[in-house]
């Protein structure tokens, strides 16, 4: 059968989602939990693939497997295997037609800023901290620029593989909690980086440094090298991929005995 699992995870600690050598990545943990768990391999594919340092809320992964076994006790079993930094969320059998990755209509993110003057050690894993001021009304102007479907080039990293840079972007918002302002953004799916170059892009206007046109004119001249600093990965979290319903209904958490 084809099984979905979601996953959470704090990535500081970790290479990214992608197996390496070294086998400091999610995927590498799971698959090596799957391995004990098992008693044989099981290769995994994810909605998306986490840089290193990136965290992960909502990230769904498929595999085959022969294993019969119930949903909860895939769950616990393979959290017993994992590190603490990592869990599975929940396990559900799909069709074969799912596709972690190619059934995605659309994937959320949200990148967190600790806006303090002073940093915050409490927060520091899982936000940016900026301490100089920032314009949080004509930082949702900027924003809204991005929404619509665009030709992203000048937000993709020099190592984004994807092979077009036309993206359907959905979503750009700001909230704001006490100290730490929230970037929501959503799209039918993200270059390389893109996330981290927009944030990136909207605090340069925030702080005064560029103008609205400045953002307008990086977007319209698709050149990497115009756009802002690409910003820490602390601070981002794929917080949800959503699919059509008919191929995955995340099932609802509850305890178990």
């Amino acid at each position: 059968m084809r099984l979905a699992l979601g996953l959470e995870y704090d990535g500081t600690d970790w290479n990214g989602w992608q197996t390496q050598p070294g086998g400091n990545t999610i995927q590498d943990q799971l698959e090596a939990a799957l391995m004990k768990f098992t008693g044989s391999p099981h290769p995994t594919i994810c909605a998306g693939r986490t840089d290193a340092g990136v965290h992960a809320r909502g990230q769904v992964v498929h595999l085959y497997t022969l294993v019969d076994r119930s949903a909860w006790n895939w769950v616990r079993g393979l959290n017993a295997l994992l590190p603490q930094s990592i869990a599975v969320r929940w396990a559900i059998s799909v069709s074969d037609d799912f596709h972690a990755r190619f059934s995605a209509i659309s994937r959320r993110y949200v990148y967190r800023i600790v806006h303090t003057p002073t940093r915050s050690p409490l927060l520091q894993r899982h936000a940016t901290w900026f301490y100089r001021p920032l314009d949080l009304e004509l930082m949702r102007q900027a924003a809204a620029l991005f929404v619509g479907e665009h030709d992203f080039s000048a937000f993709r990293s020099s190592e984004c593989q994807a092979s077009s840079p036309i993206r359907r972007l959905v979503q750009f918002e700001l909230r704001q909690s006490g100290p730490v302002i929230e970037f929501h953004l959503a799209a039918n799916a993200f270059l390389h980086h893109m996330v981290r170059n927009l944030v990136g892009t909207v605090v340069e206007v925030g702080r005064g440094a560029q103008s609205l046109d400045w953002a307008r004119a990086v977007l319209a001249g698709r050149d990497r090298t115009q756009a802002a600093r690409t910003f820490p990965a602390q601070g981002l979290c794929l917080e949800q991929v959503e699919y059509d319903s008919q191929l995955l209904c995340v099932p609802e958490s509850k305890f178990v005995d």
